[in-house]
């Protein structure tokens, strides 16, 4: 299913019935909605180690990162957990369950992160998008060098999980 795309002039109205500002064709009255985009990731573990990749792609190339990304139409958000997981470390995982939601609404992101376990370890490596991957104990994490403020809530939460069979998901840290 493809979405109509706005051809003719466009302006920013409030729809009858709504109470936000939109894009919206004047002549038609198509309205674009501009939402979130869905990041899917993990923190993959083995032997009480994460998987970290160094970004080979802005934003933030060269500082380290869970592997994740865009979820993709059509996928679930385990399935592009795993794609991403492949597509950054060469990784193939068991997804345990989600451990965080995180909004980031400055960036229009809503970020699902999974605890996962890593199943190959020798398979990982260096990809287009990752120019070195890794496994860190908790103590070698290179935390200065971390891209993005929720791969620090992401990993603090998967610290936080370790001994536990079930959790809770966790979201942002700090006031909503």
């Amino acid at each position: 299913m493809t979405t109509p795309a706005l051809t003719g002039p466009r302006i920013r109205a409030i729809p009858d019935g709504d109470t936000r500002p939109r894009l919206t064709c004047p002549d038609c009255g198509f309205i674009a909605y501009e939402n979130p985009k869905v990041v899917v990731g993990s923190v993959a573990s083995h032997g009480g180690r994460v998987l970290l990749c160094r970004r080979a792609i802005n934003p933030r190339a060269g500082f380290w990162t869970l592997p994740a990304g865009f979820l993709e139409m059509g996928e679930t958000a385990e399935q592009g957990a795993r794609r991403e997981a492949m597509e950054e470390a060469r990784a193939t995982l068991a997804l345990e369950g989600i451990l965080g939601v995180y909004s980031i609404a400055r960036i229009g992101q809503v970020r699902v992160i999974f605890r996962a376990r890593l199943l190959d370890p020798a398979a990982i490596g260096p990809t287009d998008e990752s120019s070195e991957v890794a496994l860190f104990a908790w103590d070698a994490i290179p935390w200065h060098d971390i891209a993005f403020p929720s791969v620090h809530w992401a990993l603090n939460h998967w610290r936080d999980s370790l001994d536990a069979s079930f959790w809770p998901a966790r979201g942002n840290p700090g006031p909503a």
